[in-house]
């Protein structure tokens, strides 16, 4: 009687292909260099707008505190003017800059 064997581990067990066998299958070519890094660009600029934003409109009266959405909405306004709600959003605001610093820090180009 022969042992039933599991699939995953009979594919997990087969040698890796190599690239010039003709038998792998054929990856996409990677985008080109100046796509990559305006896609870095583009990215890294928005991490830091909305990362700006959402540290600093917390603290701004103009915006935070005399927002006509919130003053139809009392009960949704006693949440959102607590402290600890302001520096939770400036905290995900500081936490998307540190995102696209570190984008801009790791980027590399991949050539394929």
């Amino acid at each position: 009687m022969a042992a039933h064997q599991d699939p995953l581990l009979m594919e997990a067990a087969k040698p890796p292909r190599d690239a010039s066998d003709p038998r792998a299958p054929h990856a996409p070519p990677p985008a080109p260099v100046w796509l990559q890094r305006m896609s870095l660009i583009v990215l890294v600029l928005f991490c830091f707008y909305i990362g700006g934003l959402l540290a600093v409109l917390p603290w701004s009266p103009r915006y935070w505190d005399q927002n006509g959405w919130l003053l139809a909405h009392p009960a949704l306004e006693s949440i959102i003017n607590k402290g600890w709600v302001r520096g939770l959003v400036s905290g995900i605001g500081l936490l998307d800059v540190w995102i696209g610093v570190s984008e801009l820090l790791h980027y590399r180009d991949f050539r394929g």
